[in-house]
């Protein structure tokens, strides 16, 4: 007698990762396999001619593929999802999917600055108009709404300078018109803000973060609603969108120790954002779960967690003390990337256009990786100590 599957529905999101995508295991091995394929053959002229298999092409979908499909959009708690090569394919697929000529598109002034980039060449192009607005407008994004805007575009934290997005009410002001609510959730992970119980239609995810978590693949992830998912799903397939199966699989691996990873990432960056909030070369740590940081009331009130990632702005200072901060570093990498176990930290200068920064002194992004936050502070500790040396 076989033993019965479990409930999904009826567990803890800690245990739906555990349990996540291994419905597609065979032979009692506890990982589903690695499937490389693109033919698939059929038994007879009749199914082919009415291809109802489950499997009719390897870009249509193979085992590998629905294991992390349906493990995302457990995670995301969404109907259903698709994975992209990359975290930016997820974006403009995303984007291609829901948008035509003639739109107007509703875009948060703090995005990741290559999805701005595919905004204001590509979709310009095709004659797709997008509208930059600030990232605290709330409910006031009604005002902006016209009546060929297609969708509302959110980045909650926002990329570099963490504004933390009142997402429940723009989506209501969304929703009374008619539009669609797109998020960058890869902050969050997917599982510590829950996009569709806060009214967004789409959510989107550079896998490359945390759901991988490992720096070792590029994977990109769109999970929608049920309402938005078949229009999507047409636009996915015929982009001719998919990943390589072994960078799913990484990603899979990743996903079932999501919780126990983003929670060391979380106790260990508030450790860290803590001690360099007191640091007097510091003008501002800007990590919505401090108390008293931009943006932690509503991270308190709509998040279950935060993530590694955070920002701080530096006391005005020379760039050459700058430099020999960062420079002096030896367990903070500089890597555009983040979510991996390694720390990094990196320079930034946001480029705005519907808002202005005005902080003078040097912004800084840090992710705090699973060292010892304590090795970490000694690092920085010396790091402000050649700032110091080059005032």
């Amino acid at each position: 007698m076989s033993k019965s599957k479990p409930d999904l529905s009826r567990l803890s999101p800690q245990t739906r990762l555990v349990a996540a995508g291994r419905d597609y295991s065979e032979h009692g091995f506890v990982n589903p396999a690695v499937y490389h394929g693109s033919t698939v053959t059929f038994p007879n002229a009749a199914a082919l001619r009415e291809p109802t298999q489950k499997y009719v092409y390897g870009r249509r979908g193979t085992p590998t593929s629905r294991a992390v499909e349906e493990a995302v959009a457990l995670v995301e708690g969404g109907y259903a999802a698709k994975v992209c090569p990359s975290g930016l394919a997820a974006i403009s697929t995303a984007l291609l999917s829901f948008l035509k000529s003639g739109d107007h598109l509703l875009m948060v002034d703090t995005v990741y600055h290559p999805a701005r980039q595919f905004c204001d060449t590509l979709l310009k192009g095709l004659g797709i108009e997008t509208t930059y607005y600030d990232p605290l407008i709330g409910r006031g994004i009604a005002q902006m709404i016209r009546p060929n805007t297609r969708m509302v575009y959110c980045e909650s934290p926002g990329s570099q300078t963490m504004e933390v997005q009142d997402i429940p009410a723009i989506a209501e002001a969304a929703r009374k018109a008619g539009c669609l609510v797109a998020l960058d959730n890869t902050w969050s992970g997917g599982f510590y803000f829950n996009a569709f119980a806060h009214g967004c239609d789409i959510s989107i995810q550079a896998g490359t973060k945390y759901l991988v978590g490992h720096s070792d693949a590029m994977m990109g992830t769109v999970t929608c609603s049920e309402a938005a998912w078949p229009e999507f799903r047409a636009g996915y397939e015929g982009m001719g969108q998919f990943a390589g199966p072994d960078d799913m699989y990484l990603m899979l691996r990743g996903i079932h120790t999501l919780d126990v990873r983003l929670d060391r990432h979380m106790q260990n960056a508030i450790h860290v954002a803590e001690w360099l909030r007191a640091r007097p070369e510091v003008d501002t740590v800007l990590y919505p779960a401090l108390s008293n940081a931009p943006g932690h009331e509503i991270w308190k009130r709509d998040f279950t967690g935060a993530s590694g990632l955070f920002s701080v702005v530096l006391k005005p200072c020379a760039q050459i003390a700058a430099d020999a901060f960062l420079d002096r570093l030896s367990l903070f990498g500089m890597g555009y990337s983040w979510g991996g176990f390694e720390s990094l930290a990196i320079p930034f200068k946001p480029h705005r256009t519907a808002t202005t920064w005005t902080a003078e002194g040097q912004g800084l992004r840090f992710h705090i990786g699973l060292e010892s936050p304590q090795d970490l502070i000694e690092d920085l500790r010396e790091g402000f100590a050649a700032l110091k040396a080059n005032a």
